[in-house]
């Protein structure tokens, strides 16, 4: 992934965010399938029973939407600074891979900032052309990551150290 032949100057994943993990899921759709569960005997033994139908339908769109929801969050995103380059790698959640390597010394970082939302888009800007990152994180998180990506592209501007003998 990151280069052998270069330091890394700052190296980040950014992965969606998902507050719940297969544990979790397990009790929610054990709730869940129990209450519909218990709600379908009442219905049923006060002679609704076509309801049941319904709640089964009702299970099983939960479900799957919880399945999409857990797929999508095998996306990544992954940057990486080395003093001669910039580099993203997009994964989708379907495996599909998006690369693209800039030169730190013509890329600018733009935030656009909403006053009252925070930081809303991050942007490399390179030669004309723009490239949206970091679209994963939350304003606060935006904010983090791109003063240490700016810290990192300044870093790799200026060049190697250099020490005195």
């Amino acid at each position: 992934m990151y280069s052998a032949h270069e330091p890394t100057i700052f190296a980040a994943d950014v992965t969606p965010h998902r507050s719940l993990d297969g544990a979790g899921f397990l009790a929610v759709m054990a709730v869940f399938g129990g209450a519909s569960l218990v709600l379908g005997l009442i219905f049923i033994f006060s002679g609704a029973w076509p309801i049941v139908g319904f709640l089964g339908l009702v299970v099983v769109l939960v479900y799957a939407a919880f399945a999409v929801n857990f797929r999508r969050a095998a996306a990544c995103e992954q940057v990486w600074v080395t003093p001669s380059t910039l580099n993203v790698r997009h994964i989708s959640h379907k495996g599909e891979l998006a690369e693209f390597t800039l030169d730190p010394l013509w890329v600018k970082l733009h935030r656009e900032v909403d006053p009252d939302y925070g930081t809303r888009r991050l942007v490399l800007v390179s030669r004309g052309k723009s490239h949206p990152i970091a679209h994963y994180l939350s304003p606060d998180e935006k904010d983090s990551f791109a003063d240490a990506l700016a810290a990192a592209i300044g870093e790799a501007k200026r060049g190697p150290a250099r020490t005195p003998f």
